[in-house]
Parts: structure tokens; C-alpha cells; sequence
């Protein structure tokens, strides 16, 4: 029987990230948040760091993210490059050796509707960046995160994972159109299928695994949309003013954010794990068309789960054995 159902959470779509840390003390713990000096990001390592949390963010430009989160105490920045092996690994070896153990560990960086675009291996950019570069770094940080004894790893996935499943006789889009809401749909979907697989691995070790979607705002993560793309969303009103209805998905940037610091802080997943997140409660399977509350069972299949592991590790050569 699933546990793909909600849990009665006391949350809803308009809480914010300070309502669900709200009473939760998380001195003494530490976290790494990937796109943790912009959008929805930065809104976690605020919550977390302020409930007394150590936070480290690592970043391709390192000085812009120090400025960007210039006021937030128990704050680090170090450099990484989500499309490098060698940066990974390096950024891993470097926690890893650090000694400190890791309790929460936030994928949140991505990129959405890129241009075409493959990585120094061949691998379509949404796919590499969104899911490989993740695995990379959470196969690198296995030692800190089992190190606690009590981990949770949270993959930001989106409702967009919608769209599409993942291709697997075509991911890098080498035979098939390359089309660019297919391929965000299919690293969403990997964001999803990844938490399931991780977190079958990770139970016995107390490592839990979440995948999310945080709700609809205009981000750094549209940089790629055209002002037409844009408004084929509803996302502003007549005044241009970004529309507000979090029962429509459509959230402030502390609202979105609220899932993510709720998927890692909350005592009501204690005992759960492999699950897909939304609106701060477990979401339900969803069978209708795209673009509604709940998760797609292709993001929600145990065997496709399976299944992209192996593929994972076959495409990065890491594992955590």
C-alpha cells in the first residue's frame, strides 16, 4: 500500500518557511542548501539558519553568493559547479573530511527550460544539472550524511515533473527533437524517482529522502522564459503584479519556500521517507491532466526508481555502494 497520501499536517499552501520552523531548534545541526543565495534558496538557509542551524551553500560564483546572503548569520559559502565532476567531488571530499556530520542536505539548485545544451560528457543540461549533478553531490556527501545518524536529503522537484517521465532509451534527447519542457519535465521526474531510490538505501543509516514541488513564482529559474512565455502563465494581474493564490499553487517566495524547510525540519515525516511533498503535506498520487496538485505515478514507481539509480550510476560512476 502507498503512503503517497496526505498526513494531516497542522500546514497549508499559504504557510510560509518562518510558520513551519516556528518552536523547531535546530542548534547543533548542519545543512547544505545548493541555490541557496537565490529565490526560494536563500528563503531556506534563512529559516534554517535562524532556528540556530549551521548552513553551508555551495556556488559557482562564491563572492556574489556571499553577497547575496550578506546578513544571515551561521552562514558559509563554498565553491562548486553542479556540471563538474572534479568541483563536486572536490566541495565533497572537503565536507566529508571536515568531520562534522551533515543532518540536512536541500537540493535546490536547478535551471528550467534551457536552451539546448549538453555537459562536457555529452548529457543534456536539465538532466546533468538538475539530477546527475545532485547525485554526484549527495553520493560525495554519503559519509557526512550517514555520519548523523539521523539525515534528511530533499530534492526540489516541481509539478512540472507533469510533463514527462523520464526517456530512458533517449535522456540526452540524441535521437528524439530536443524540446525543452520535455527535458524539465524529465529531471523533475528524476528529482522524484531519485528521493524514492535514495531513500531505500539510506533508511537503515537514519538517511530519509523527500522530492517536493515548493509552488509557482517568478524566479531566477525563468531566466530562459520570453515575456510572452511569461504571461502565458497568469503569473501577473492586470497591473503586472505577480499574482498571489496559494490555492492556485501561485505563492510569494517565503510560501514556496515553506515545503523545503517543512521537508527537512518536520517530526511528522520522522518515520517516513521516499515520498513527494507539496504544500507542506504529503501529496496524492494524481491521474488527471498536467498541471494539478499531486504527484504523477511515473514519479511515484518503485521499479522506475530502480531503474534510474542504475542509470545514474552508470552515467556518473559513482556510487554509494
Amino acid at each position: 500500500m502507498t503512503q503517497q497520501h496526505p498526513i494531516g499536517s497542522p500546514f497549508s499552501a499559504a504557510s510560509t518557511a518562518a510558520d513551519v520552523i516556528r518552536g523547531i531548534d535546530l542548534s547543533g545541526k548542519n545543512a547544505i542548501v545548493t541555490g541557496g543565495h537565490s529565490g526560494l534558496g536563500i528563503e531556506t538557509v534563512r529559516a534554517l539558519a535562524e532556528a540556530g542551524a549551521r548552513v553551508l551553500v555551495p556556488a559557482r560564483d562564491p563572492d556574489q553568493a556571499r553577497a547575496d546572503l550578506a546578513g544571515i548569520a551561521n552562514v558559509e559559502v563554498d565553491p562548486i559547479d553542479l556540471t563538474d565532476p572534479a568541483s563536486i567531488a572536490a566541495f565533497g571530499e572537503h565536507v566529508v573530511a571536515g568531520g562534522r556530520a551533515l543532518d540536512m542536505l536541500i537540493n535546490s539548485a536547478g535551471i528550467m527550460a534551457a536552451p539546448l545544451w549538453r555537459d562536457a560528457e555529452g548529457h543534456e543540461s536539465q538532466f546533468a544539472t538538475n539530477h546527475l549533478g545532485h547525485f554526484r553531490l549527495t553520493v560525495a556527501l554519503w559519509p557526512a550524511l550517514t555520519r548523523s545518524g539521523d539525515a534528511r536529503v530533499i530534492s526540489v522537484s516541481s509539478r512540472g515533473h507533469q510533463i514527462a517521465g523520464v526517456d530512458f532509451d533517449d535522456i540526452d534527447f540524441l535521437s528524439r527533437p530536443y524540446d525543452k519542457w520535455v527535458a524539465y519535465g524529465q529531471s523533475k521526474t528524476a528529482n522524484a524517482l531519485f528521493a524514492m531510490a535514495l531513500d531505500k538505501r539510506g533508511r537503515e543509516s537514519g538517511v530519509r529522502a523527500f522530492s517536493l514541488h515548493p509552488g509557482q513564482v517568478l524566479t531566477g529559474l525563468a531566466r530562459h522564459l520570453s515575456e510572452a512565455e511569461i504571461a502565458s502563465f497568469d503569473a501577473r494581474d492586470e497591473q503586472g503584479r505577480l499574482r498571489v493564490d496559494p490555492a492556485r499553487g501561485m505563492k510569494t517566495v517565503p510560501q514556496a519556500a515553506a515545503t523545503s524547510v517543512w521537508s527537512a525540519t518536520s517530526p511528522l515525516l520522522a518515520d517516513l521517507g521516499g515520498l513527494y511533498l507539496e504544500d507542506c503535506d504529503v501529496a496524492p498520487i494524481h491521474t488527471g491532466e498536467a498541471g494539478r496538485k499531486g504527484v504523477a505515478p511515473w514519479a511515484a514507481d518503485p521499479d522506475l526508481a530502480e531503474r534510474l539509480w542504475r542509470v545514474s550510476e552508470a552515467m556518473t560512476g559513482v556510487s554509494i555502494g
